[in-house]
């Protein structure tokens, strides 16, 4: 199939484009690598996926920009597009709002504005497991509401979802959305608590544990969310026939479209999770314990037997040898610690 993966110079976006174009699907990329981090980790990605599977189409456009859109929209025809662009982070939500419109808000829009004039098979888009908010009841279920958003970020993930089902009410766009839960491996973003604990455990200096680490995460590893995605692109939804608007189920409808979460369904302690850190990194922390951080959800846990009935398939890498496959790729990215040099393939 001819594919759009959108974000395909971020961490999702490029193990994505990697395992698409070995399962033999037309792949072309879109990144706008803006500097929220230093775009030459997005580049370092690019090269390395080039390195395993050759060049591949990858345009430089800002969602934003809804005439660059439309035009390779227009050009390259995708029979499906998997939408991982995104503004991300709850804390720099906090900093700069409007990014998050600009990139959440205006760029989704475009992405679907494409979708209705140019049809394609199936969209699917990464939301967020941050859209349950303030919800305390877990494990998380698609079958919960989800109203309460505490941070701009969740909210704009929370709209993607109900534009999404608008436009699949009004134009039968196949859309999926994916609530990823605390995703992490090699090549992850560096503004999370992986490399960010990494870099400070190898340098010796103070580690940050909000809410005194008492914090609980659904961590899942990057290969288990790739490999639902591969699955799903091909079981686009359809209409709910027993969809009933006095008793209407939130993931689904009486439009095509769907919600799942993806997570690990074991949550950890971040005291927990930092100890499997220390042990694979052979060196302890210097930990320095904080208040509850503004925007942050205090316990997070999917429930995700949805995707596991409609795709065969469920998250399985455990969370010790996720992070050994990280501390290997960070000791090789980072030779000292938070030095970056020449990617390797």
């Amino acid at each position: 199939m001819k594919i759009l993966v959108t974000g395909a110079a971020g961490f999702i976006g490029a193990h994505c484009v990697l395992r698409l174009v070995r399962d033999g699907h037309q792949v072309i990329g879109l990144d706008n690598f803006n500097g929220y981090y230093d775009p030459q980790l997005k580049h370092d990605r690019v090269d390395w996926v080039r390195k395993q599977i050759g060049d591949f189409q990858l345009a430089t456009i800002d969602l934003a920009d809804a005439a660059a859109l439309e035009a390779l929209f227009a050009s390259e025809r995708p029979q499906v597009v998997v939408h991982l662009a995104a503004q991300a982070g709850v804390r720099y939500s906090l900093e700069n709002p409007r990014a998050y419109l600009h990139s959440n808000l205006d760029g989704f829009l475009n992405i679907l504005e494409c979708c209705r004039q140019y049809p394609v098979e199936h969209l699917i888009y990464a939301s967020s497991s941050s859209v349950y908010g303030a919800n305390q009841r877990t494990p998380y279920s698609v079958q919960d509401g989800v109203n309460h958003p505490l941070s701009l970020y969740a909210a704009t993930k929370k709209a993607n979802e109900l534009m999404a089902h608008s436009y699949s009410h009004l134009f039968g766009i196949a859309c999926t959305g994916l609530r990823f839960f605390t995703v992490y491996g090699p090549w992850g973003r560096p503004d999370m608590s992986p490399i960010q604990f990494a870099k400070a455990i190898s340098e010796g200096s103070p580690l940050k544990l909000f809410n005194y680490g008492e914090h609980q995460r659904d961590f899942t590893y990057i290969d288990d969310i790739i490999e639902s995605i591969e699955r799903l692109i091909e079981l686009a939804p359809r209409a709910n026939p027993e969809w009933n608007r006095e008793q209407p189920d939130p993931a689904s409808s009486m439009a095509p479209w769907r919600l799942f979460n993806i997570g690990g369904q074991h949550p950890v302690a971040l005291k927990t999770y930092l100890a499997l850190l220390e042990k694979h990194l052979g060196q302890k922390a210097v930990v320095e314990l904080l208040p509850l951080q503004p925007g942050d959800v205090l316990n997070t846990c999917a429930e995700a037997s949805d995707l596991a009935q409609a795709t065969g398939f469920q998250p399985r890498i455990e969370l010790d040898e996720g992070l050994g496959r990280f501390v290997a790729w960070f000791r090789d990215y980072y030779p000292t610690a938070y030095r970056p040099r020449a990617v390797r393939g």
